[in-house]
């Protein structure tokens, strides 16, 4: 009996040895476990970062809070002095490493008198601008110095909706920081209703002194360069805009080579194709831009186009609207060619033009006087007023910054030339039809 009871404790043991589960490793630490899962831009950011600088900008602004400031005996009597320092942060990404360009924001650099580049490695430098461009709110500056780290452009054209990008920058002037989001919207507008648009909407964070930095992809390419924010409460609410580097870089070029944009026209007006549109033209395209007019002896004119054809592309790349056709033309070098791609009773047509100087914006004198002061600019079939000058007869009489005129003394306009025209000889009173901020006015100079 012993040796029958001896034999199945045995093989009872050997069962829990069967049963009874290896010995586990020890637990690895949590934060070990999430480094070896989780992919880090750490190594892309090493050699992306060294790119990206601070801009100190020390500018003259006026010191005026009275009118008798203006006086120069007031001011001398009581010892005021004649202006105070205004000192801005902003950011800046550097795009040529042998020539030691800069890209930023021109809103960075304007009116400024100094303006300092502090590198990742903590060397400064003082900056020379070489040219801006408010339209499309770049500038460019240059900086002599060696061992420079330049950023690669990417296509900014390809980008998608919920591509993963990084924003590098000097928020609030803390220093570079780096934020990471995706691709929110693209072909944003509206921001600076002025201006040429075209903007790559994010959420990665962007703050107040991120403007002029870098966004980039997740493989270390430039494909924006942060401009501005919608900051309700002062800081960031996850939606900021960059300028594309395809239209950066057209802008770069153009200030290297005059120091200012020599901005193109091919002589139409356009307007979006809108669903409406398509239909009554019986066409199944859900993009394009409609052209309204052709004016005489233009280049659109010369090449065949008329009005009612529907431009789809320009130099083979597809056109959202009127606002992104302005911008590939008006973005081009003047006196280069251009290839635009339009539909005329539904079959697709090419021709080529040549860029001319775009002379849409008004002369002096070429206004009533009481419009003096503002300077019109076509703006995709309306009239923009792009500046007023402070205490000018055209501020007295209330226009504004940023109006859209789209009737004079109630006759339709879609250009500076048929403002003029409208205008001319008033005596009266002159009645603009616009609108300001979204909502339409009636502005009555007398």
């Amino acid at each position: 009996m012993t040796t029958r009871s001896s034999k199945y404790v045995g093989v009872f043991a050997a069962l829990v040895l069967i049963l009874v589960p290896a010995p586990l490793p020890a637990a690895q630490p949590q934060s070990a476990i999430s480094a070896s899962t989780q992919p880090s831009l750490a190594d892309v950011l090493e050699d992306v970062t060294p790119a990206v600088v601070n801009i100190a900008v020390r500018s003259r602004a006026s010191a005026e809070t009275n009118p008798l400031y203006n006086d120069p005996f007031f001011r001398r009597y009581f010892n005021l002095p004649e202006q105070q320092q205004r000192l801005s942060a902003g950011s800046g990404v550097i795009v040529d490493a042998a020539k030691g360009y800069i890209l930023t924001n021109h809103h960075v650099v304007a009116d400024a008198g100094e303006i300092a580049v502090t590198l990742k490695d903590r060397r400064r430098f003082t900056a020379e601008l070489v040219g801006s461009d408010k339209a499309t709110d770049i500038a460019l500056l240059k900086i002599d110095a060696d061992k420079l780290t330049a950023l690669s452009f990417g296509d900014s054209g390809a980008l998608r909706v919920g591509d993963p990008v990084v924003a590098i920058g000097n928020p609030f002037g803390l220093g570079q920081t780096v934020t990471s989001g995706i691709v929110s919207a693209l072909g944003r507008g509206g921001i600076n209703v002025e201006g040429y648009e075209d903007f790559i909407q994010t959420d990665a964070s962007i703050n107040p002194g991120n403007s002029g930095g870098a966004l980039v992809t997740t493989d270390g390419l430039l494909v924006g360069v942060n401009t501005a924010i919608i900051a309700p409460a002062g800081g960031n609410v996850g939606i900021g805009f960059a300028v594309p580097i395809a239209m950066a870089s057209a802008v770069m070029e153009q200030l290297i080579e005059h120091g200012e944009v020599r901005r193109g026209r091919i002589g139409i007006s356009v307007q979006d194709l809108t669903p409406d549109l398509a239909e009554a033209l019986s066409i199944e395209e859900s993009y394009g831009a409609v052209v309204g007019n052709v004016e005489t002896d233009s280049p659109a004119e010369q090449a065949g186009l008329r009005a009612g054809d529907v431009i789809i592309a320009v130099n083979n790349r597809k056109i959202t609207g009127s606002a992104d056709l302005r911008n590939r033309v008006g973005l081009a070098q003047v006196g280069s060619e251009v290839e635009i791609e339009f539909l005329r009773d539904r079959v697709r047509k090419t021709v080529s033009m040549r860029i001319e100087p775009d002379e849409a914006i008004a002369k002096p004198g070429a206004m009533p006087a009481r419009l003096e002061g503002a300077e019109f600019q076509d703006a995709a079939g309306n009239v923009v007023v792009s500046s007023v000058e402070d205490g000018s007869a055209a501020a007295r009489a209330g226009l504004r910054m940023g109006d859209v005129i789209v009737a004079a003394n109630r006759r339709p306009i879609a250009t500076v030339a048929e403002l003029e025209t409208a205008l001319k000889n008033a005596s009266g009173t002159i009645v603009l039809d616009l609108f300001r901020a979204g909502s339409k006015h009636l502005l009555v100079i007398r």
